[in-house]
């Protein structure tokens, strides 16, 4: 197959946790805001679809509240992401005074207005204050589902998922995640991971499972350095490039009664639920389990001496 009937699609997703934003803005000297990583996002798209004319690329933000796409919108027609598109590309993009491609002008544009829109929009009265990052992935492989229909039968298509992680890790969203981890792998979809905080297990087992990438970020404010050099080239030119080594993979599940990660734990015999503590009934599939214990071993009579 031709490298013209080859499409490679890019889902990036940006934790845009506003608790973690806020926090790391007022704790730090060096300030890299989420408006310098949405700038970042921005560059890497653009090289992206400047690298090849069949690239395509799609923006998710993962909020405390909801997942939504920043790009592409609801403005955006299925025939303008195929380079089809006639006057609702032209209505999509206002111009360029600088010279720029006008489709990457808008594509900016519509990034910039929806994530505004979706922080401005924020209400963080609840108790929700983990990032949705499950529903963002789940939302991500839908799409790319559904743009391996709408190609044309000739064409093929290679799809990959960034995940761009700053909060931590949640716990309660362990079983939702694995699910999500090998529906990725079951369509051959590679999940790459750019850590900007603490390590992430999930994710180190996500880049494992699925062939990608897993990178911390150890100086933030050169971040888009990290993503043209790390993460712009796809798989089959990463084996030509001298990438960062692979790190050491945290494969500790979550018990299902605390979502603890442990090392040792039990698991049910029916439906391999996990437990960092016993009990004889599953809670999950309320399975009984017989406890088998140790023969008791009966007391020896003592012989009574006759007296002579």
């Amino acid at each position: 197959m031709s490298a013209d009937d080859e499409l490679s699609l890019l889902v990036v997703i940006v934790d845009t946790n506003p608790i973690w934003w806020g926090k790391k803005a007022l704790g730090e000297a060096e300030q890299f805001t989420l408006s310098k990583c949405i700038d970042a996002v921005m560059v890497l798209g653009n090289s992206h679809l400047l690298m090849n004319r069949n690239n395509r690329l799609a923006v998710i933000a993962s909020h405390t509240q909801e997942s939504r796409f920043l790009y592409p919108g609801k403005g955006w027609a299925a025939a303008d992401l195929f380079g089809d598109g006639g006057s609702s590309m032209e209505s999509n993009c206002s111009g360029s005074k600088d010279g720029k491609y006008e489709l990457l002008t808008a594509i900016n544009d519509a990034i910039a207005e929806e994530i505004k829109d979706l922080m401005t929009k924020s209400d963080m009265r609840g108790q929700q204050t983990e990032t949705l990052l499950v529903g963002s992935l789940a939302k991500a492989l839908c799409y790319i589902n559904k743009m391996s229909k709408d190609i044309k039968g000739n064409q093929e298509i290679k799809s990959r998922i960034l995940v761009i992680k700053a909060a931590e890790d949640s716990a309660l969203q362990y079983m939702n995640f694995m699910n999500v981890i090998f529906a990725a792998q079951k369509q051959s979809v590679l999940i790459d991971a750019c850590v900007l905080d603490s390590d992430s297990g999930l994710l180190q087992q996500a880049c494992d499972i699925t062939g990608g990438m897993y990178l911390k970020v150890l100086h933030m404010p050169s971040l888009l350095q990290y993503l043209l050099c790390v993460f712009l080239p796809d798989q089959e030119q990463r084996s030509q490039l001298v990438l960062p080594p692979p790190v050491h993979v945290d494969y500790r599940a979550a018990c299902f009664c605390h979502r603890n990660l442990i090392e040792i734990g039990y698991v049910c015999s029916v439906c391999l639920s996990i437990f960092c503590n016993f009990s004889p009934i599953c809670s999950t599939c309320e399975t009984a389990f017989k406890i088998s214990l140790p023969p008791v071993m009966k007391a020896k009579k003592k012989k009574l001496k006759v007296a002579a």
